[in-house]
């Protein structure tokens, strides 16, 4: 991604959040009050995750689990819809993709962007491979092009490929893009939006990263070693 576009894509997106939270301000209050009639609990869930470069920062999301204190394991990548400690809110606030919208306080506070691979917990830190790191050259994505071409429904990998293809390739055009078939996904599901890559040709965006430069990620984010 060019240094210009990100440059402009942060104004950009700290204004249109500023905007957008003052918009949807009644919205908020609404989603608040159901989720407090539905379950006992907070109503915001607030978790660590890796932002830009790697770094630690603090994810706002909608309660959408029967508890905020849920241990995650490294194998559960994607929680499914039906999981039972879904609550009855949060299916209807995950199926909408409602519960993601706190994370506008995220991309006021250029922790986030609207467009990006989303953040991800460091408690996969140690298993990523070197050409993986390449998507934390971004600032991670209320949405991203993963997310759009299946999410769930991909394999880890394939995940990957369209994160670290999005850090390399990402422009206006593609965030466009994928903005606007965010809300094809919200009404058709991820199945209906699954694009799966061939193995070959992650293998080659893989051997491509691995040859140039190798890296790792602790709790201080990427470095290069």
């Amino acid at each position: 991604m060019k240094k210009s576009y990100i440059c402009f894509k942060l104004v950009f997106d700290v204004l249109a959040a500023l905007f957008g939270f003052l918009f949807l301000l009644l919205l908020f209050a609404i989603i608040a009050i159901a989720i407090k009639i539905d379950s006992p609990g907070e109503v915001m869930f607030k978790q660590e995750r890796n932002g830009k470069n790697g770094k630690i920062f603090k994810v706002y999301k909608f309660r959408t689990m029967k508890t905020t204190h849920e241990e995650f394991k490294i194998e559960e990548r994607v929680i499914k819809d039906d999981d039972d400690r879904v609550t009855r809110v949060g299916k209807f606030l995950r199926k909408t993709k409602l519960d993601e919208i706190p994370q506008l306080i995220n991309i006021i506070r250029g922790e986030m962007s609207f467009v990006g691979p989303r953040p991800v917990l460091p408690i996969y830190n140690d298993i990523y491979e070197s050409w993986e790191l390449k998507k934390f050259d971004v600032r991670p994505g209320l949405t991203g092009l993963a997310q759009v071409m299946g999410n769930g429904e991909l394999s880890v990998q394939e995940r990957s490929y369209y994160d670290v293809l999005y850090a390399l390739k990402g422009d206006f055009k593609t965030d466009c893009k994928v903005f606007f078939k965010t809300f094809k996904v919200i009404i058709k599901g991820e199945k209906a939006c699954l694009a799966n890559v061939p193995q070959e040709r992650i293998n080659e965006l893989k051997e491509s990263l691995m040859n140039s430069s190798c890296k790792t990620i602790n709790s201080e984010g990427v470095n290069n070693d």
